[in-house]
């Protein structure tokens, strides 16, 4: 098979949960575990650091990778979805697994494909796992896809564990209250594994604290250990100053992922390197800084707080939960501009009303809808916003919405795309 023959093959014959939703989702490790028993348990040939949470597992996945990168340690990562290129899921030292070792591990696992019926992801997580053993990385940042507990990554035995935040999102097969959403993503902690828990919030503080303890598991929840004084953009960088507990002098740190919930996410990252150093891994002040500063450049994160385009400014951000949304809107308020456009699609599984009656109502929409089966069609979204007094256009494709926008739009305005990273992940970059 060639590369494309092989992503199509993986992408029609197995339960995709990006595309299809509920229906692909397997809630337990059975499969994966056979596939990994099947190619000799790679996961146990290389150390890992273990990511979950609501909203900003990703880019704390990323600055991780960035930091361990530049401590000239040979890092892996896994991450889901992606947005242009099948490839992003999985890279070592930021560069993309290549086409050929796509290709060998399908055909390799071909038989067991057809006799064991696996999803996408439990797929994508097995050959994760394998090409780093291959690679013979130092470290991987191994990110959740759903929850946490019965994720497919969930059978290694990290370093750290880390969870991010929870809120609300996929409660259809998570759970129904932020407590059992708590509950699934803790399951990522191990016996005698530090965890870090970047926000917490009253509802979710003592299942983290039961958790941990039955596990015998040192906890440490990053917002207690510092917090960010003062924040500045300077050139698309967030420049943060940093205090932390004991300490007197402050610390700047410089990012070069801009949006304000990266201050969030900085201190659950400072935090994890905190204990990683504990452990003996050697990353410093000034490898943090560097890691911190080039972490968009050396793993290629992209869809957060993106700008594509200036006069007027054009900006793609994945958000697409409650929290991700509220985040967005404050993003926008501190961000000059002169009139807001909103060009946002969702997919049907989510909390979409709760999601329209956050957004502002000053500002013009262009709904529609990325071209997966999971989308909510246009028209429906369209209706769904009149409720909450959210006034604009349909368009079958996002590319439409966006030219119509860019003509509709004075140079000092703000044009923001997001609602579903699927939708983000068709935007043509190369705008005129």
């Amino acid at each position: 098979m060639t590369y494309q023959q092989t992503i199509d093959y993986l992408f029609t014959r197995l339960p995709m949960f990006s595309r299809i939703g509920a229906a692909a989702y397997k809630a337990d490790l059975t499969n994966t575990i056979k596939l990994c028993d099947a190619l000799n348990n790679p996961q146990e040939k290389f150390k890992t650091i273990h990511v979950a949470g609501t909203n900003g597992k990703g880019s704390v996945s990323h600055m991780l990778a960035s930091i361990l990168q530049t401590a000239g340690l040979k890092t892996g990562l896994y991450t889901s979805p992606h947005l242009k290129d099948f490839r992003e899921r999985i890279k070592v030292n930021g560069e993309m697994i290549n086409e050929k070792f796509v290709i060998d591990f399908t055909e390799k696992i071909n038989p067991l494909i057809e006799k064991i019926e696996p999803s996408f992801f439990e797929i994508t997580v097995a050959m994760a796992f394998d090409y780093f053993a291959e690679q013979k990385v130092d470290i991987a940042i191994i990110e959740t896809g759903l929850g946490g507990r019965l994720d497919s990554t969930n059978i290694i035995i990290p370093e750290l564990s880390v969870i991010t935040n929870i809120g609300w999102d996929h409660m259809n097969l998570l759970g129904d209250s932020l407590e059992k959403i708590a509950l699934e993503k803790a399951g990522i902690i191990k016996m005698a594994v530090p965890v870090v828990i970047g926000e917490t919030i009253p509802e979710t503080n003592p299942i983290f604290e039961q958790v941990a303890k039955e596990k015998n598991a040192p906890l440490s929840i990053a917002t207690q250990k510092r917090q960010v004084l003062d924040w500045k953009w300077e050139k698309n960088i967030l420049i943060a100053e940093v205090a932390e507990e004991h300490h007197t002098d402050h610390k700047v740190y410089h990012l070069d992922l801009p949006g304000i919930y990266q201050t969030k996410n900085l201190l659950t990252v400072l935090e994890a390197c905190s204990q990683l150093q504990q452990k003996g891994w050697p990353i410093d002040d000034k490898i943090i800084n560097h890691g911190l500063k080039h972490a968009k450049k050396n793993t290629g994160l992209h869809g957060r707080w993106e700008i594509i385009h200036h006069s007027p400014m054009v900006v793609m951000d994945v958000a697409h939960n409650v929290d991700g949304i509220r985040q967005l809107v404050q993003q926008s308020e501190l961000t000059e501009h002169r009139e807001l456009h909103i060009i946002i699609g969702m997919v049907k599984d989510k909390d979409i009303d709760q999601v329209l009656a956050l957004l502002p109502k000053r500002a013009t929409y262009y709904f529609t809808k990325a071209q997966i089966p999971r989308a909510l069609p246009e028209d429906e979204l369209m209706e769904k916003a009149k409720k909450t007094e959210l006034k604009g256009y349909a368009f079958p494709e996002v590319n439409q919405a966006l030219e119509f926008a860019l003509r509709h739009s004075h140079p000092d305005d703000l044009i923001i795309i997001c609602g579903s990273v699927f939708l983000v992940g068709e935007v043509n970059t190369s705008i005129h």
